[in-house]
């Protein structure tokens, strides 16, 4: 059909004004985002603490810490989950419905996120691995937010302002891992002036004290708790007109829930459904030739750009803490207890947060749909390059003392960069450009591809950072390249990045039928 002749309950979905609707489907679904970076990112907090609770070795000049294997199964399982997550419940929010589906993912992750916190066990090796079983059951529900979230607010919205909400959603991230950190703060803090222990240097032992164990606990539990307080919410949603209409094929029943949510009667049109989804162009499926042809360069962008991204940012984020103790500012090890270097790590997250993660979301949701998502992403990528070669080629010279605060400012504009760039547009794109009947299932699969390079740069960059000095290697690790050639590498993995996006087309203010060829009476082949 021709773009005028779209139907009337789409066409008012895409020329509603802002409304409260809105802005509550960015409450419900951003609540969920919350939950899903507070819990993937706090046990980056725990980790240093886990290996002195539980591998602490007699004797040692170091605090216990995690073996190599333990730390990358800690650190990475729950991206092993998300990443499932992300593939099965993508297909099954175009199979069953995005609403039916949401409820599951978010039980799933308030009860993974609590049975963490009790992982149980009579040694340290099985109170690891029933944590690793609960994290990754914890990162299976993760992994059905986020096709199911942004499919669900880029079906809601209006295409003058879809992508600043659908950024809004995806920003609560940075609340999560803000509000991690905090709360990281705020319990360390309360242990560590209730429960006084020497520095490990003067009391290896008595460093960390028995309630220590609480404190992980307790801080992987929180998570659960604002997902708990939209549960009711997010069960109240109707399904997304889109969905009902264009794959249920239930023009009356989209039309009577967006009737309510708009507040203005929307005429059914059955008998325009019927048409529409009678069309050839609107019937070819995911392995398909036509959808190969018509998307499959932009499925090629949306996964590859997701893919070099997250490499970068999850290897810079859960290992932030090795880079902040390399050059200086975080103490040794070996001169805190055990729940102050929970503090310290903590505040240093923290500062990152609230000084780069948290503005760039923000800097991506007001501006967005006016600069357009080709041009953040491209804009991003590029800046991410420059400041991580800007970080790595003179990194002797950042490692003296006078020269850390502004190594960390270098530090932050990276993640600035990436907030508002790549890590808010690789979010959003794959929801606005493929056909209804697909668009969870791409989302999740180019999610899936981004969660694969997270796994990479988790599980490389413990590796790769090691000191090229064996002796001066972690404990249990080979030596590696050192933390200058990581992050050179890195650099270039933002360059790759930078070209890829190139493949990604552009859909501000453009419809989303528009933008997947849902209204067109002939197929044409979609350009990146």
């Amino acid at each position: 059909m021709a773009s005028n002749e779209n139907l009337k309950v789409l066409n008012a979905l895409d020329g509603a004004k802002t409304q409260w609707y809105h802005f509550t489907t960015i409450v419900i679904a951003g609540m969920g985002f919350f939950t899903d970076a507070y819990d993937l990112f706090c046990i980056s907090l725990v980790t240093k603490l886990l290996g002195r609770i539980y591998y602490h070795k007699p004797g040692s000049p170091k605090p216990g810490s995690l073996p190599p294997n333990v730390s990358a199964a800690v650190n990475g399982v729950a991206l092993v989950g998300t990443l499932a997550g992300q593939l099965f419940f993508g297909w099954l929010g175009d199979k069953l419905g995005r609403k039916k589906v949401y409820g599951i993912t978010l039980m799933l992750m308030c009860i993974c996120s609590i049975a963490s916190g009790l992982s149980f066990g009579s040694s340290p090796k099985m109170v690891m691995a029933t944590l690793c079983f609960f994290r990754f059951w914890l990162g299976f529900g993760i992994g059905g937010d986020y096709p199911l979230s942004a499919t669900i607010m880029s079906e809601y919205s209006n295409k003058k302002t879809r992508g600043g909400f659908i950024a809004a959603v995806f920003a609560m991230q940075g609340f999560g891992i803000l509000g991690a950190g905090i709360f990281s703060i705020i319990v360390s803090s309360v242990f560590d002036a209730k429960f006084k222990a020497a520095p490990y240097e003067v009391d290896p032992t008595g460093s960390t004290v028995p309630e220590a164990d609480y404190v992980w606990r307790i801080i992987l539990m929180v998570g659960s708790v604002p997902a708990i307080l939209t549960y009711y919410w997010r069960m109240k949603m109707p399904e997304t007109a889109r969905y009902t209409a264009l794959v249920a094929k239930n023009a009356n029943q989209a039309a009577m829930d967006m009737s309510k949510v708009l507040q203005m009667d929307i005429e059914s049109e059955q008998h325009k459904v019927d048409k529409v989804v009678q069309r050839p162009n609107n019937s070819f499926g995911l392995f398909s030739k036509e959808f190969l042809r018509r998307h499959g360069w932009h499925l090629l962008g949306t996964t590859t750009t997701w893919f070099l991204l997250d490499i970068a940012y999850y290897s810079q984020n859960l290992f932030q803490k090795d880079i902040f103790t390399a050059i200086g500012w975080i103490p040794a090890a070996k001169k805190m207890n055990a729940i102050h270097e929970v503090y310290k790590i903590a505040r240093a997250q923290t500062l990152i947060a609230l000084c780069s993660t948290v503005p760039g979301y923000w800097f991506t949701v007001f501006l967005i749909d006016k600069i357009g998502r080709f041009r953040i992403q491209l804009f991003g990528f590029s800046m991410m390059t420059i400041f991580m070669f800007a970080l790595a080629f003179p990194y002797n010279h950042w490692t003296h003392p006078e020269n850390n605060i502004k190594f960390v400012v270098l530090y932050s504009l990276t993640f600035f960069f990436a907030n508002f760039g790549p890590n808010a547009t690789t979010f959003i794109v794959p929801a606005e450009i493929f056909p209804a009947r697909v668009r969870s299932t791409c989302h999740g699969i180019s999610a899936a591809s981004g969660k694969l390079g997270a796994i990479v740069g988790a599980f490389g960059f413990l590796y790769l950072a090691q000191n090229q000095d064996p002796a001066k290697a972690d404990a249990g690790y080979p030596a590696g390249i050192g933390v200058k050639n990581a992050l050179i590498v890195l650099g270039v993995i933002n360059f790759l990045g930078t070209l890829c996006t190139f493949l990604v087309p552009e859909s501000k203010g453009i419809s989303l039928e528009e933008m997947s060829g849902e209204n067109e009476d002939q197929p044409t082949i979609a350009k990146p």
